[in-house]
């Protein structure tokens, strides 16, 4: 198994996530949204390196989008209700579940 320098050079010289290297042996999930990544919607550091943390639309150029979770639940409820899944729904759901990852835990204490 490479070190982890060997690693992070692989990664950039193939253009992948170090997860992908590894045959994904994880689902890789956003640690501000929760949703679940790919090689194609991870973000990336400023100098080109995968941030397996976060997906590219919470985390971009080394900024976090969202400054707070407030402003991240108001972006899912305009953007992920429907018919099927209303505002209040989607509000509660994401008020429940986006405090258990990382990013929202970590802010928090």
């Amino acid at each position: 198994m490479p070190n982890t320098e060997t690693l992070k050079l692989l990664s950039r010289l193939f253009d992948v996530s170090i997860n992908t290297l590894l045959g994904s042996p994880r689902q890789l999930i956003c640690q501000c949204c929760g949703m679940p990544m790919e090689d194609a919607n991870i973000s990336r550091e400023p100098n080109g390196a995968f941030n397996e943390e976060y997906c590219k639309w919470c985390y971009a150029d080394g900024k976090f989008v969202y400054t707070s979770l407030e402003e991240l639940l108001n972006f899912l409820e305009s953007h992920m209700s429907n018919e099927a899944w209303p505002p209040e729904q989607v509000r509660a759901y994401f008020e429940a579940q986006l405090p258990k990852l990382n990013h929202w835990k970590q802010s928090m204490t």
